[in-house]
């Protein structure tokens, strides 16, 4: 009798940033509305994307952590300056918000360069080409790794997430691209949660959960502290599986359910 061989798909390497600003009440998250026919679709999650080649090309402009660092940091061997990159950029292309400095050290201001933001979710622009090209400092100082997410093996599209956490730079404002983004809304993480519970948005399991851990804290600064202190002690690997669950039902029916 031969044995039934279960295609696993690939998980995609990519990057999530939980970007928090200073509320009237607490921190306050970004959080996107991805369109139904994306990943997450018709959700509310944190920017982010895969990593794509000109990831890795963008050599040395990147400031506060060199190559050895960012591999220390994500516990890799070679390449995780590539993940900090890619959480640069999605932000930039999703949020419009770009955590990055010149060559003196000072935010950038991204408003001059929203057509070129265009032009990155459009593919007519490299990544790598816009970074050297306006000679860029990423801020990879900047990103908080704090979590590790991989999707269930069970899942026909599947993504192994790093997520970092960031403050808001400067005066920048975000304003969510009108392509796979069709909202964006800043929320405490209580308020978010109440939101999902009630009904009246939809946030999937991993950003719940990663809502729940962030909702104890009452300012930016401490919520920032808490992220470096992950980071500092060992990310875990969260792995989820989805177990199928078989009961009968009062008229003696078996039905079977994912959870």
């Amino acid at each position: 009798m031969s044995e039934t061989k279960i295609s696993i798909a690939t998980a995609r390497a990519s990057s999530t940033v939980v970007l928090v600003r200073e509320g009237e009440t607490g921190p306050e998250l970004l959080l996107v509305l991805r369109h139904a026919k994306s990943a997450f679709g018709a959700s509310y999650v944190f920017p982010g994307g895969v990593l794509e080649a000109a990831d890795a090309w963008v050599g040395n402009h990147g400031s506060g952590l060199d190559d050895a660092a960012t591999n220390s940091v994500l516990n890799l061997p070679a390449g995780a300056t590539a993940y900090f990159s890619a959480a640069v950029r999605e932000l930039f292309e999703e949020a419009g918000i770009l955590l990055a400095r010149t060559a003196g050290g000072d935010w950038v201001d991204p408003v001059p360069y929203s057509s070129l933001r265009d032009d990155l979710n459009g593919g007519r622009l490299l990544w790598a080409d816009f970074i050297r090209d306006k000679d860029l400092r990423l801020a990879y100082d900047a990103l908080h790794y704090f979590s590790f997410w991989v999707t269930p093996r069970e899942m026909p599209k599947r993504f192994s997430t790093r997520f970092f956490l960031a403050a808001l730079p400067g005066e920048q404002e975000a304003e969510h691209c009108g392509g796979e983004l069709t909202d964006s809304r800043w929320m405490g993480a209580a308020a978010a949660i109440a939101a999902n519970q009630a009904g009246e948005i939809d946030i999937p399991h991993p950003t719940v959960l990663t809502l729940q851990r962030l909702r104890k804290f009452g300012t930016v600064e401490s919520m920032l502290e808490w992220a470096t202190q992950c980071s500092k002690a060992g990310v875990d690997c969260y792995l989820p599986a989805i177990v199928t669950v078989s009961r009968r039902s009062s008229s003696g029916l078996l039905a079977t359910t994912a959870v």
